[in-house]
């Protein structure tokens, strides 16, 4: 039996970019392309990451992958951008070392869940909502009432537990006590600069400083570029004026229906 032939890439770093909120599209194309860099046996990987976070679950996966192609032997340097917040950090705890620029915005270490509460709105109009459930908390964050205490309890322990989960991977990956990550892990953000201090990252440098680190701990050349896994496809859109603009403005537009009523590691001012 002949068996396909697959190539390796012993001398080169991969490249993945995270760019926007964590969502199930961006765990698919992410998870799709660390298995590319698994198959070819990448040396080193640098996770650009620049995202506010997003949701629990997805972060969760994508956090998974990296610890596996670790350990594998693969060297990972996650090299925060602009922004890298709450699920963010997630993923980049990950990571054997964190790179961010001095100016990066991160931290946000916490969870969030929210719904629209919408029934005074709906009493004006005359619209009423018929329901049958199974059980009392079934339609729980329904828009057509406020939320009850009883309700607000049990989402309480919901968040408190996936704070934990958090809180403990940040402490594991960062080499700090849980009870220390616990003292600035209440949502507030720091400067990349702040974070060194915290000891949630390594350097304060940009993606060539995480590049060259990459390329020390891999003993590989680190004036070979990188390869880029996860490319997007660009879309016709790209070619209006302003069309960034406008992409962002429709992204933030579906991320706010998509993120209503789930439990989230987003940082979102």
């Amino acid at each position: 039996m002949i068996w396909p032939f697959r190539r390796k890439s012993k001398k080169r770093i991969a490249r993945i970019v995270i760019d926007e909120p964590i969502t199930s599209s961006t765990r698919v194309s992410v998870l799709k392309a660390l298995k590319q860099i698994e198959d070819r046996e990448f040396p080193a990987l640098i996770v650009r990451i620049d995202s506010p976070g997003g949701t629990v679950g997805d972060s969760q996966e994508i956090y998974s992958a990296i610890k596996r192609l670790k350990a594998k032997g693969c060297k990972v340097i996650a090299s925060f951008g602009n922004i890298s917040a709450s699920g963010g950090v997630y993923i980049g705890v990950a990571s054997d070392k964190i790179v961010a620029n001095p100016g990066t915005i991160t931290g946000s270490i916490g969870v969030i869940i929210r719904g629209n509460n919408l029934s005074e709105l709906l009493d004006k109009i005359g619209i009423k909502f018929e329901t049958v459930k199974s059980g009392v908390f079934k339609d729980i964050l329904s828009p057509d009432k406020p939320l009850s205490e009883e309700g607000r309890g049990l989402l309480q322990g919901l968040i408190d537990e996936s704070y934990k989960q958090f809180t403990e991977a940040v402490a594991e990956g960062r080499s700090l006590p849980v009870e220390e990550v616990r003292k600035f892990a209440d949502g507030r953000i720091f400067t990349g600069s702040q974070a060194l201090e915290l000891g949630l990252v390594d350097k304060v440098g940009d993606e060539f400083i995480a590049r060259e680190l990459a390329a020390e701990m891999a003993n590989i050349d680190p004036k070979i570029e990188p390869l880029t896994f996860g490319k997007k496809k660009k879309k016709i859109l790209g070619l209006i004026p302003g069309s960034r603009m406008i992409e962002e403005i429709i992204n933030n537009i579906f991320c706010e229906f998509d993120f209503s009523n789930k439990v989230l590691w987003l940082y979102k001012p």
